[in-house]
């Protein structure tokens, strides 16, 4: 038995010694993969500490907003003659877009994904296509849902889908604050505005019929010149839009410069049902956080009257800087500061004044939200490297790994942003 024990203890001495790890040089442990590596200048990109940008491609056309797939297959509405939409993708791995592949050939804004179908709006109609993720071709026939929707002035349509299950459409206006002759001096504005009754709002249409024109949707809210910027604020539902203000009090009005430099406010806020906002009868003055009556309508850049009653923006950003669109950041990789708060990309204007150095804009900000609702701040997140205006950003999607896409039209490029701390 003693023998039997003895050759036990020696078999067992030789087991561990046969199986002792090997020298930590012969075998490292396997690199932790990061994923696509961001460009060492962020891509011409000025982003806060923590943040990298990869730019994604170039020559992509003009791009305006984006949607993204699960799978993160991009579908990309791009204007003008050259655009329409266009499916791009990665197939390497890189994250650099490898494949692009058209869609659809009319140009045009507004790009908005479902489960089971992509809508997209070219400035004269909305369009369903039904897709399965990871296809490269509709998985049937398009359907056009609504048609002969107005062009002239401002014309892109933007969309967001409801908690409701209705499809919201921002339908611009067609001159800057309805004078009589448009953008002329001291002609007086059109009373009353008969423009407010197809255009200058959003309206409400039923996703599930096909052929709508703008009589058989629902003016949902009006009084806004042009929300391009709309999207769904995921706690509440709630429809929230960043509005372009109108133009030229200084060159048609005589107002002071500066005057008309800082005013009006972009105002960015919820949308509620039936509310009046104000254009054109009314703009809001950030500098005194109030609205007064358009010049058009008698203002003096002072008077109150009942524009009081208006609905009043959550933020006043900077005047004429174009909010193009927002994103609610749904995801998780960022701080936990920038969760189910709203990323705004504004393209920049011309009517801060006469110089390019006095124009503004040509950034993405950041507003914060807490329980469903803006806190009222905000801070630029994404702004050019190069001179101010270098970079004119126009769509925004948050992946569904939690990074942030950044279009820019002019540019004809994409940006992925990561958070590498």
């Amino acid at each position: 038995m003693r023998l039997r024990l003895a050759a036990f203890v020696l078999l067992l001495a030789a087991c561990g010694a046969s199986s002792s790890p090997a020298p930590a040089t012969s075998a490292a442990p396997a690199p932790v993969q990061q994923g696509p590596v961001c460009d060492p200048d962020n891509g011409g990109l000025v982003l806060p500490a923590g943040f990298c940008a990869l730019r994604l491609g170039d020559s992509l056309g003009p791009v305006r907003h984006l949607a993204i797939a699960p799978n993160g297959d991009l579908f990309v509405a791009r204007s003008g003659q050259t655009g329409g939409l266009a499916l791009m993708r990665d197939t390497s791995g890189d994250g650099r877009i490898d494949v692009v592949r058209q869609i659809y050939p009319g140009g045009g804004t507004g790009v908005l994904l479902t489960g089971d179908a992509v809508y997209y709006a070219p400035n004269d109609r909305v369009i369903r296509f039904p897709w399965r993720v990871g296809s490269f071709e509709p998985a049937g026939p398009a359907d056009t849902l609504i048609l002969d929707l107005p062009t002239t002035g401002h014309g892109a349509k933007t969309l967001a889908m409801g908690r409701d299950g209705q499809l919201y459409v921002n339908i611009g206006s067609w001159t800057n604050s309805c004078q009589v002759q448009n953008r002329q001096a001291q002609s007086p504005g059109v009373q009353p505005c008969t423009e407010l009754e197809g255009r200058a709002g959003i309206w409400r249409f039923d996703p599930t019929k096909t052929r709508q024109t703008l009589a058989d949707g629902q003016r949902f809210a009006t009084g806004l010149r042009n929300a391009e910027a709309i999207a769904i604020e995921p706690v509440t539902g709630t429809l929230y839009a960043a509005v372009h203000g109108r133009d030229q009090l200084t060159q048609n009005w005589g107002f002071p410069e500066e005057e008309g430099a800082e005013n009006p406010a972009e105002e960015f806020g919820p949308i509620t049902q039936g509310a009046d906002y104000g254009w054109p009868y009314c703009y809001y003055d950030p500098r005194n956080k109030v609205k007064v009556i358009s010049p058009e309508y008698g203002g003096d850049g002072k008077q109150v009257g009942d524009c009081d009653d208006k609905h009043q923006p959550a933020i006043a950003f900077p005047a004429h800087w174009a909010p193009i669109s927002t994103s609610f950041y749904t995801g998780s990789r960022f701080p936990s500061e920038y969760r189910g708060g709203a990323f705004i990309a504004f393209h920049g204007s011309w009517n801060r004044g006469t110089t390019p150095e006095a124009q503004q804009g040509f950034r993405v900000v950041f507003a914060p939200f807490r329980d469903g609702r803006p806190t009222g701040t905000w801070d630029t997140f994404a702004r050019p490297a190069g001179a101010h205006n270098s970079v004119r950003p126009t769509g925004l999607a948050v992946g569904p790994d939690g990074s942030l896409y950044i279009g820019a039209d002019r540019e004809q490029r994409i940006w992925r942003v990561f958070y590498r701390p």
